[in-house]
């Protein structure tokens, strides 16, 4: 394999470490940025230092922002909550549009293997929002795998007493597969076919 010179080979390295970029794809992005001009490097640059210093996380639902709270918190009622893992989600959430409640992110799901009980994802946050929102449902859109109905059944669980209906999405969504890569027809489906827990 060819060896390039360091500065290169750093620039595939850092390529190489974004998720699903193998060497190859690493190779083409740095010789983009290469063959491009200094103020497209320049701005790529101040884009990805923008992002690091401006973006943090919602301090309500836990999306990510350039706001204390962000907009979806800001707009919407918070009588429905949909549950996703991480903030990503959302963004695959939001391409249905039929939806007009809120999100909550858990940050992982409960996993025995991995170590991860109800304790070390923001479930007592999600408890305490439903006390301040007046909830009335709570949507269960954790991936349709193990974890996530694990983690969908321990928080219907925990629900149920308090009076809160616990839906989750229609297995329009195959088993295994990440909420993120479904499209919008399948989520809106998935969404209208919900089920209670």
């Amino acid at each position: 394999m060819a060896k390039f010179d360091e500065p290169i080979e750093r620039l595939i390295e850092y390529f190489r470490s974004l998720p699903g970029v193998g060497y190859k794809t690493a190779q083409r992005y740095a010789y983009s940025i290469i063959e491009g001009s200094p103020e497209r490097a320049n701005n790529f640059a101040d884009a990805i230092k923008d992002v690091k210093q401006k973006i943090g996380l919602c301090t309500k639902c836990g999306n990510y922002t350039d706001k204390p709270v962000c907009d979806i918190c800001e707009s919407r009622n918070g009588k429905t909550i949909c549950v996703v893992k991480e903030p990503k989600d959302i963004l695959a959430m939001e391409k249905i549009k039929n939806f007009d409640g809120v999100y909550h992110v858990l940050f992982g799901l409960i996993s025995p293997l991995e170590n991860k009980g109800p304790n070390d994802i923001r479930i007592k946050e999600l408890l305490r929002r439903i006390n301040e929102l007046g909830t009335q449902e709570v949507i269960m859109a954790t991936d349709p795998d193990v974890e996530g109905d694990a983690t969908a059944m321990y928080i219907a669980k925990l629900l149920k007493p308090m009076g809160i209906k616990v839906t989750r999405l229609a297995q329009g969504i195959s088993t295994g597969s990440d909420l993120e890569y479904a499209d919008e027809i399948t989520l809106s489906k998935a969404m209208e076919g919900r089920v209670e827990i």
